[in-house]
């Protein structure tokens, strides 16, 4: 996709990184729904070219195909901007556990690429997608924000906390601004893994079982992606901290179990489900998680659907995306 300029008079920029990403091109929707201008920065490892084709002709979004570790390039892309959402990252947990330096790479060493970025351009304000994980296995459930202590199980996990403790230290340092949203597991087209692609895949491989890692009685909360996007730029426009965070989820769980049985049923399946036993799926699975939303609906906003609503919805839209 050629490279435009993004320079209008009157609108303001907001820079996205994994910008083509499962969320980051619904965010860039959103963004220019309310009328931003948006570079957008993606390597496309994961991000997907087809995800922002409909702005192919839009002269207000701009695609910068770069690695955020490329220092030097996300200075220059930074120029001119407002706002960074900072998305890039490793979004896959179980890889980060095969190739332990992945998380590093792709979170607080990219993330401090972005901030110095930031600093250099005297661009002050950035909202980052970080992830419920962070809170490890809590013991209290629902999960506010000012949970402790926040030990985190994967990686991934362990990265994403470092992430929010980098922006944290360059806003009191530096006069920045930052947004922390933790999210629960979000759902919608374009995904690339997780737990509803994967048994599509796997029924698609295999029509005759199901296997879930497991026991099946893990459950979490299911973000639909519309509603996680609406958020956090609700949240950007209503919360005015040095550093505000925010968890993002739906008001209740579901288990895996019955994910696994509703894909079955909306994809017409006949297979059985065979569990591979144990109360996590993989070393580094949170078992249980249910995120507080008390703060997030004290700034008057509330997530449509529900958990279940949101599988449901996930699993029509990425049957037909896989179904070639």
């Amino acid at each position: 996709m050629p490279s435009r300029s993004a320079k209008r008079a009157g609108k303001q920029t907001a820079l996205v990184t994994g910008g083509a990403g499962g969320i980051g091109h619904h965010l860039v929707e959103g963004l220019r729904t309310r009328g931003w201008r948006v570079r957008v920065v993606d390597n496309f490892s994961a991000g997907r070219h087809e995800n922002l084709a409909r702005f192919s002709n839009d002269p207000d979004v701009e695609v910068i195909e770069m690695d955020v570790l490329d220092l030097e390039g996300i200075k220059k892309a930074c120029k001119g901007v407002d706002i960074v959402w900072h998305l890039s990252a490793n979004a896959d947990i179980q890889k980060g556990t095969n190739e332990t330096d992945l998380d590093l790479r792709q979170g607080p060493v990219a993330t401090r690429n972005v901030l110095e970025a930031m600093r250099t351009n005297g661009v002050k304000k950035i909202a980052f997608s970080s992830s419920s994980v962070i809170y490890g296995y809590p013991r209290v459930f629902p999960t506010p924000e000012d949970y402790a202590p926040l030990l985190p199980e994967s990686l991934y996990g362990a990265s994403k906390l470092a992430c929010e403790g980098l922006i944290s230290a360059f806003a009191y340092s530096f006069g920045f601004q930052g947004w922390l949203f933790r999210f629960a597991n979000v759902v919608g087209p374009g995904a690339t893994h997780g737990v509803i692609y994967d048994f599509i895949n796997k029924l698609k491989r295999d029509p005759s079982r199901l296997e879930i890692l497991g026991d099946g009685h893990q459950a979490k909360g299911y973000l639909w992606v519309t509603d996680c996007v609406d958020a956090m730029i609700h949240c950007t426009e209503k919360s005015a901290q040095p550093v505000n965070a925010f968890n993002l989820a739906p008001d209740d769980t579901i288990a895996v179990s019955e994910i696994g049985k509703l894909v079955i049923e909306l994809t017409g399946s006949a297979a059985r489900i065979e569990y591979t036993g144990g109360e996590r799926g993989w070393a580094g699975d949170i078992p249980q998680q249910k995120l507080s939303i008390a703060k997030l609906k004290a700034t008057g906003f509330t997530p449509k659907y529900s958990s279940r609503e949101s599988v449901k919805m996930a699993i029509a839209v990425l049957q037909k995306e896989l179904s070639g």
